[in-house]
């Protein structure tokens, strides 16, 4: 190589330089602008999963506060208190109307549970839990018309407490005097899969004492 490509070649690289200085000069505050972004994003969503965490600490110590309450009413007014998220709101539900039932107040218990059940948007777990409690509650304001419809939404194939609505609607019809029909509901639901051992003996049970043959010395 000459002296005067070697001098191009030098001259090249600092024009090249000079181009890249000026260029970082003109831009560079756009890369600090995004380095800046970058970083700080990153401390926002640490400091909002720490926030989050620090949230739902103490939501559920005030929970456990209020259920360590001597007397039902007591604890009831603390979980009543309770601020928590807006998916927390099933399970405070059902824990308040837990306490009305021990406060033997059930006709309290059915006005909690009672917009959970109605709620299409909360879990169906939720909702659905809330629904078959009224139903177990047997409050005054739960009439036999509701109570039939209450069990047929809950009874549905793929719902959570399918089982145990059918169980509902067995007593139902034993307790109408429609015999057969209550039997023949009962064998309906011993077919159900994953049926617990608890509700199975109370079914057959209830089937024997109703006077269905046992099927089990049928075979």
């Amino acid at each position: 190589m000459s002296d005067t490509d070697s001098f191009i070649d030098e001259v090249t690289e600092e024009v090249r330089r000079d181009r890249l200085y000026a260029t970082l000069r003109k831009y560079g505050w756009i890369a600090g602008l995004v380095v800046v972004a970058l970083v700080g994003g990153a401390s926002y969503n640490e400091y909002r999963k720490a926030s989050d965490r620090s949230a739902a600490q103490s939501t559920g110590d005030a929970i456990l506060s209020a259920l360590d309450e001597a007397t039902p009413e007591a604890r009831m007014a603390g979980l009543e208190g309770v601020e928590g998220a807006p998916e927390l709101q099933g399970v405070l539900a059902l824990l308040t109307a837990a306490e009305a039932l021990a406060a033997e107040d059930p006709e309290a218990a059915a006005a909690l549970l009672k917009p959970l059940a109605e709620d299409s948007a909360a879990p169906q777990a939720y909702s659905d839990l809330a629904a078959l409690k009224m139903v177990l509650i047997d409050a005054e304001s739960m009439t036999a018309d509701l109570r039939s419809q209450v069990l047929n939404r809950l009874a549905k194939p793929g719902a959570p407490y399918r089982a145990l609505a059918m169980e509902q609607q067995v007593l139902d019809l034993a307790a109408a005097g429609q015999t057969e029909d209550a039997i023949e509901a009962g064998r309906v639901l011993l077919e159900e899969p994953s049926l617990t051992q608890g509700l199975l003996q109370r079914v057959s049970q209830l089937m024997l004492a109703l006077g269905a043959e046992d099927e089990n010395e049928a075979g």
